[in-house]
């Protein structure tokens, strides 16, 4: 049944006349905003495929949820050390020596409410204002508007498929100015799925400039290895959490690993934005990464499963795969086949076939033509969602603007 069109728009006008003149380049979260709409229709009755957001569908471990319910019964909940508690900076520096055999102090470690706060930490730390920030097109919606936040200029280099979404260390080189206060790397990436090899991060952590690199999606990957920018460097700063692999994304904690020389300016940050991450989700993220191993093994195994799913059925729809997924929980597809307005085709296919998918536009200039499929979901909503797509494209005109009007 076709659905009801919706009136109210993507992004709102309210936004140019905010106070503060700086937030005029903060731009909205299109998947947030398609996620918002999905749900209006689903309060209305209507049955949508959410595909729009990387939400691990599975429930956290239930190691995860016994240690926060025994740390809430013992009155295990106060205001920790601005870091984080000493046995979960322990094990997240075991881990790293595991996993990469990379050396690591429990000082260099900083627990944070979420990646996000982490982000925000590093920045202000590297960034002064007016100073650039360097990040591939397309990226994470909200990198940009980060660094926007601290008063920094981000710049946008692009990157090709062809090169599975990769940077070119020459024309990176080139960019390199006197006020590039860092470059932001993730990998393996959102939205595209793509890995970063491990030549290219040997020639990255030669750069002379300060290197963030997100790996939240470490331990998400299904073809060959992920390595950690740690392996080549010790001056980066790496992001990480468990909101994506161990299905805690509610639970907001993350980490920033940084080099010791600038875990006082980090700390004195903490202490006064945050002052500490949440105590019960500390303790629950100290039993994800003791205990829950096999759960992830499985939840790897089915992100899998569901990938090989989607990269077989969305070109027999008429997209075309733009990169190699080899990690996170993202395909990438191009729309050229439909549309070259991705925002508009994405509403279209929210309102019109009930598959809510976040927008290439999202992701930067370069995003555009593409739309972004979540295969965090079950394998039998990503076949209704194919099901649905099938039945909508058989019928759309090509040239019918759908609500794009």
């Amino acid at each position: 049944m076709r659905l009801p069109l919706l009136t109210r728009p993507l992004h709102h006008p309210e936004v140019a006349a905010t106070m503060n003149p700086r937030l005029r380049h903060i731009k909205p979260f299109f998947a947030m905003e398609i996620m918002e709409l999905a749900q209006e229709l689903e309060a209305a009755g209507h049955s949508v495929m959410h595909l729009e957001l990387g939400e691990p569908d599975f429930p956290c471990p239930a190691c995860v949820q016994e240690a926060a319910t025994r740390a809430i019964r013992e009155g295990r909940a106060p205001y920790t050390h601005s870091l984080g508690i000493p046995a979960l900076r322990e094990e997240i520096c075991r881990r790293y020596g595991e996993r990469y055999g990379v050396q690591l102090q429990p000082d260099q470690v900083l627990v944070t409410s979420g990646t996000s706060a982490g982000l925000l930490l590093a920045l202000s730390v590297l960034v002064a204002p007016g100073q650039e920030v360097l990040l591939s097109d397309p990226h994470y919606a909200c990198y940009p508007n980060f660094v926007h936040e601290v008063g920094g200029v981000p710049r946008c280099l692009p990157v090709a498929a062809r090169v599975n979404f990769q940077f070119d260390i020459d024309a990176l080189r080139a960019h390199l100015r006197r006020d590039t206060a860092a470059l932001l790397i993730n990998s393996p990436a959102n939205p595209t799925g793509c890995v970063t090899p491990p030549e290219l991060l040997a020639q990255l952590a030669k750069l002379p400039v300060p290197l963030i690199a997100d790996e939240i999606y470490h331990g998400l990957v299904y073809e060959g290895p992920c390595r950690s920018i740690l392996e080549f460097t010790e001056e980066a700063f790496v992001l990480n959490g468990f909101s994506k692999l161990f299905a805690m994304p509610g639970w907001r904690l993350g980490f920033l690993i940084a080099p010791p020389r600038s875990m006082r300016d980090l700390r004195t940050l903490q202490q006064n934005l945050f002052i500490s991450a949440g105590s019960v989700a500390q303790q629950a993220a100290l039993a994800a990464l003791r205990h829950a191993g096999e759960d992830v093994a499985r939840m790897v195994r089915t992100y899998d499963e569901r990938r090989r799913y989607l990269l077989a059925a969305l070109p027999d729809l008429g997209f075309s795969i733009a990169g190699e997924p080899r990690g996170a929980f993202y395909v990438f597809a191009r729309i050229d086949a439909f549309s070259q307005d991705s925002l508009a085709f994405a509403r279209e296919l929210l309102v019109e076939a009930g598959v809510a998918v976040a927008p290439g536009i999202d992701f930067g200039s370069c995003g555009e033509g593409h739309l972004r499929f979540s295969y965090a979901n079950s394998l039998e909503n990503l076949r209704e969602a194919m099901r649905r797509l099938k039945t909508y494209l058989a019928r759309r005109q090509p040239t019918s603007p759908g609500v794009a009007s």
